[in-house]
């Protein structure tokens, strides 16, 4: 099986952080680039690009989340990372990672992880 798997997701304050983790199962994630998207509650919500990194760990950040959002990769672990930081009630959504060409494009993926939800609210 192969399988992209986000954890870290949950309930936090406005102001608060959270780090987001995209592990790969199945497959070695070191030789993609890989992409944070998310997607707001509201209905035909689509899904906004807001992170990614290369393979050799270049960033590209959304201009919604730059300064507050990094994303970094521990290759020994399998995994990608978005470190959320002054997290606002507009962050609330289902955040995913996806495997992707390249980064610089948000509107090419090769597979998509199930999503962790972010609440942000007082």
């Amino acid at each position: 099986q192969a399988q992209l798997v986000e954890s870290g997701g949950g309930l936090v304050q406005p102001g608060g952080s959270l780090r987001l983790s995209c592990t790969s199962s199945g497959f070695r994630l070191d030789s993609y680039a890989a992409a944070w998207f998310r997607q707001a509650p509201e209905k035909d919500e689509e899904r906004e690009g807001i992170s990614c990194i290369t393979s050799d760990g270049t960033t590209n950040s959304a201009d919604s989340v730059k300064g507050r959002f990094t994303t970094s990769r521990d290759n020994a672990k399998n995994t990608v990372y978005l470190q959320m930081n002054d997290l606002k009630p507009e962050d609330t959504a289902v955040y995913y990672c996806a495997t992707v060409p390249f980064c610089g494009d948000w509107n090419q993926f090769y597979s998509w992880g199930q999503g962790t939800q972010v609440v942000v609210s007082s």
